[in-house]
């Protein structure tokens, strides 16, 4: 059987570099889909026109113009250089004539030379030995965390007016399947904003932008599918925030790391 991820993200090719999809309702947050899911959606597009199994995305970075509604999009892309090495695509997801979301990606063929990681992993216990939890009791349940296992083991809990804002733990699909860039890029925004530990109110906190850098091999298929991740922000002024983050395979691979730029929003 397909998994809902792959049915809900999958693209059909309409020609000339334009593709369409369906947002699914079921990967809602508060006003609109998860971002992680748009961009899973448009990565899986541009994976398509870069035309090469072997040129992985090493870059992409979505700007979110506006919200789509439930229903049919249209990914138009662009393939803006393609070189021995490298290859630079753009892409907008539009609905109708309201454009959406811009995206800019880079893919690469792997490039043998140095290679070293001076980041530790998170020390936490193996997803096994932490209790199961969707979400802390205090998170308002939305749709897109229904697709998700959660085992929170890093942070405070939300709206507790913790010291710092930090939040993390073990995250996986309820629905077995195999680890690819889409997935990532959907996990890298799937887990509760930190912002909300440090503070003591209810937010909103809306993605401006969303840059994941993916920084090695996935691991093989039939591997064990929990990744360990953990999100940070450090700075809050003038209504915006940085959310970092870091995504780690059970055996302690960085897989990728994330920055996204959000509005902060009081909820009345």
């Amino acid at each position: 059987m397909t998994a809902r991820f792959d049915l809900d993200t999958a693209v059909v090719d309409l020609g000339g570099g334009s593709y369409s999809a369906r947002m699914d309702r079921g990967w809602w947050i508060e006003r609109g889909p998860n971002g992680g899911y748009v961009a899973a959606v448009v990565l899986r597009a541009l994976q398509v026109a870069v035309g090469d199994p072997d040129r992985t995305p090493r870059s992409l970075t979505v700007h979110y113009l506006a919200p789509p509604a439930e229903g049919p999009v249209q990914i138009d892309t662009t393939v803006e250089r393609s070189g021995r090495m490298l290859s630079f695509l753009a892409a907008r997801l539009r609905q109708g004539d309201r454009l959406l979301a811009t995206a800019q990606a880079a893919f690469a063929l792997p490039l043998p030379g140095v290679e070293f990681c001076d980041l530790d992993p998170p020390d936490v216990p193996d997803p096994d030995d932490v209790a199961t939890s969707v979400a802390p009791p205090s998170v308002p349940v939305i749709p897109m965390r229904e697709h998700y296992e959660m085992r929170w083991c890093i942070g405070s809990p939300p709206f507790s007016g913790a010291p710092e804002a930090v939040v993390g733990g073990w995250i996986r699909l309820k629905e077995p399947r195999t680890v690819d860039h889409p997935l990532i890029a959907a996990i890298t925004d799937a887990w509760m904003p930190p912002v909300f530990s440090r503070v003591s109110e209810r937010l909103a906190v809306p993605t401006v932008d969303l840059t994941v850098h993916f920084r090695g091999p996935l691991p093989p298929p039939g591997q064990d599918d929990w990744f360990l991740v953990v999100f940070r922000t450090q700075v809050a002024a003038d209504g915006f925030l940085e959310e970092d983050g870091e995504v780690w395979s059970r055996d302690r691979r960085l897989l990728a790391h994330s920055r996204q730029l959000a509005v902060l929003l009081p909820i009345p």
